[in-house]
């Protein structure tokens, strides 16, 4: 038998792979793949212009093909295909014979021949929540003097990390339905499915396909966490083949009589408490993170923790200590007594809501658009009602938005953010807030939602 140390390249070296899309996801398979010994190649659709910075992040002499996908009816052994990448594109691989794995499972598969995978393995996924939930595990996992990884869509891909990683490392992954279409044998030791609501339909077709992606993180086993005030997570618990455990803001399993439970975890009105066997215990709620979402974050977290063998002295102490992510309803700056806040991980109208909801009626000053993911967008008629002085619209989806929500604010055509900044820090007023919650896609504009945060922080902190 091949030593573990050895498996992994031995299985990819001399291997013809191409690797679909050229970003963070491709770029750090590409790198992974070319340490193996593998033959790799890149496919990329866009320009080698606009994706020059990914280029320097390859090693040289890797071949990219730029500016379509040509290259994808060669021969190839195995297709390897970043998470934007739609399935359109990868999919008549597929029909040939040729494997096709997401850069995620790329890593886990790799991370498993050379039995590196880790037991302590957490993947959280839902349609928001996601970043806030993951970074508090991993808080909770460093807190426990656990040797801690923090992956995936949370802005490390999982092959970038492969090499801090080892059998014993405590890992806390951020898992989206893209990246869960091309999971197969990836399987973690604990998920959670926060919440589905509308996302990604453009990409999906509706939303049974959407939340069935969702429940693919435990296909191949695993405790399952799922949100007791979720609709979906309700409907498909019942397709989980691991143990099933219930979160959510009110205790009581009578709700969910007829559907498998283990025990759950749930806000008693005063603290967390979990009545999961062998993970019992009480906390306090996180003082810096306002809102019911971000307590049901929380209360996921404590599971998942506890579940992987957190002391309940650990999770206290980074219940206490955790102040937010970047990105997600992030303040940044009081200027003239106007406070702003970038909240550019608010990629849909959900998330938009629940954004919107932290801040008082009427003093909010609203920036809204990019690239539309098709939703709807009337749910957020009523809220910017009652919260939004006025919005500013910018990039593809301006159009779509203005006569979604039909006159619910006055409306500003800005159609780029330093015009939107420029027009809203203008008309606030001292006490009132500027709000960059997007509800949309960032990629007609920027490279990803980073970026677009990143430029509004800048844009503010030059006021």
């Amino acid at each position: 038998m091949r030593s573990s140390a050895t498996s992994d390249r031995y299985w990819f070296a001399g291997r013809r792979v191409v690797a679909v899309g050229l970003g963070k996801s491709g770029a750090a398979a590409a790198r992974l793949l070319a340490r193996l010994g593998a033959d790799v190649s890149v496919s990329e659709k866009r320009s080698r212009a606009q994706v020059a910075s990914w280029l320097k992040e390859l090693p040289a002499g890797v071949p990219v093909e730029t500016g379509g996908h040509a290259s994808l009816s060669k021969p190839w052994d195995l297709a390897v295909t970043s998470p934007g990448v739609p399935a359109a594109v990868w999919r008549p691989l597929a029909e040939r014979g040729v494997p096709v794995w997401g850069e995620m499972e790329l890593g886990f598969r790799i991370l498993t021949l050379a039995g590196r995978w880790p037991m302590r393995t957490v993947a959280v996924t839902g349609t928001n929540g996601k970043t806030t939930t993951t970074a508090l595990l991993a808080e909770m996992f460093k807190a426990a003097d656990f040797t801690t990884v923090a992956a995936g869509n949370i802005g490390t891909p999982l092959c970038a990390a492969a090499d801090r990683i080892t059998s014993e490392t405590a890992l806390a992954l951020e898992v989206s339905s893209y990246q869960l279409e091309t999971a197969g044998a990836f399987r973690s030791a604990a998920g959670a499915v926060l919440n589905v609501t509308p996302d990604h339909l453009a990409r999906h077709g509706d939303m049974e396909n959407y939340a069935r992606a969702k429940f693919r993180l435990f296909q191949n086993g695993g405790a399952a966490l799922l949100n007791a005030g979720d609709a979906w997570d309700r409907r498909l618990a019942g397709t989980v083949r691991g143990p099933v455990y219930w979160f959510g803001l009110r205790p009581g399993r009578s709700a969910r009589a007829g559907r498998p439970c283990h025990g759950e975890i749930f806000w008693d009105g005063r603290r967390i408490v979990s009545d999961i066997p062998g993970a019992e215990g009480s906390w306090e709620a996180p003082s810096h993170l306002p809102g019911d979402h971000n307590l049901e974050n929380a209360l996921a977290a404590v599971g998942l923790a506890r579940l992987c063998g957190v002391p309940s002295q650990a999770v206290a102490r980074a219940l206490a200590e955790f102040r937010g992510v970047e990105h997600r309803i992030e303040f940044v700056r009081e200027f003239r007594g106007v406070r702003y806040y970038n909240d550019s991980k608010g990629t849909n109208v959900d998330s938009t809501l629940v954004a919107l909801k932290a801040f008082p009626r009427g003093g909010v000053r609203l920036i809204l658009g990019g690239q539309d993911k098709g939703a709807p967008y009337t749910p957020l008629g009523p809220l910017v009602r009652r919260r939004v002085r006025s919005a500013y619209l910018i990039g593809e989806a301006a159009a779509k938005i203005r006569k979604d929500l039909n006159g619910a604010a006055p409306f500003v055509a800005s159609k780029t953010l330093e015009a939107a900044l420029r027009q809203a820090a203008g008309a606030a007023v001292p006490g009132e807030v500027v709000l960059l919650s997007p509800a949309c896609a960032s990629f007609d504009q920027f490279q990803n939602y980073e970026h677009r945060g990143r430029v509004f922080k800048d844009l503010v902190n030059s006021l």
